[in-house]
């Protein structure tokens, strides 16, 4: 695997989870700079060894906005 790819949206509790696609990974942190931290300790942690973990982490940052009409 070349990549992993992680869907990240507003908590509504506060802060950001962090869903790993085709993967059993999830994660959340108070802010983007740790999450970032957490996302990248749990692909570690996921794929110990480090011949088959993803070369590269992507993030896709979803945020839901409701506005009046």
């Amino acid at each position: 695997m070349i990549e992993i790819v992680f869907l990240v949206e507003d908590d509504p509790d506060g802060g950001y989870n962090a869903r790993a696609l085709g993967e059993s990974i999830f994660t959340q942190a108070d802010n983007i700079e740790i999450l970032r931290e957490m996302v990248r300790d749990a692909v570690h942690c996921h794929f110990p060894d480090e011949q088959t973990r993803p070369k590269v982490i992507r993030l896709h940052i979803v945020r839901e906005e409701v506005i009046a009409s």
